[in-house]
């Protein structure tokens, strides 16, 4: 019996030991998509298909050089070009590579340091 009992309790440690450690795996950083969308409003107004001529494209300002070396040309030739889901999809990349500095001002602004 004391077996059996041991055996339960391991299980219920072992159990709870893995949703917990699944439940902190979780970045920190996971944002939403209000959060891209406030990151954008400031980078852009929230205009998801500018393009102002200044060099940076889209509704999160992406340079077409990190457009292209996160994989966006998959989407479209520039950020601009592409849907609002295609511009965080790639962000998300970015961030994930560059931290929330690959937009410092406006990722301090909203409070996502």
């Amino acid at each position: 019996m004391r077996l059996r009992t041991l055996s339960a309790t391991l299980l219920v440690t072992l159990t709870t030991f893995i949703i917990v450690a699944a439940t902190l795996a979780v970045p920190a950083e996971a944002a939403s998509m209000r959060t891209w969308s406030r990151l954008a409003h400031c980078e852009s107004g929230g205009r998801w298909h500018v393009n102002t001529g200044n060099g940076y494209y889209g509704g999160l300002q992406i340079s077409p050089g990190t457009w292209r070396g996160y994989g966006g040309k998959r989407y479209a030739s520039n950020a601009h070009r592409a849907s609002k889901k295609a511009q965080v999809r790639i962000a998300k990349r970015i961030r994930n590579r560059q931290g929330w500095g690959a937009w410092p001002s406006c990722s301090r602004r909203i409070g996502v340091r």
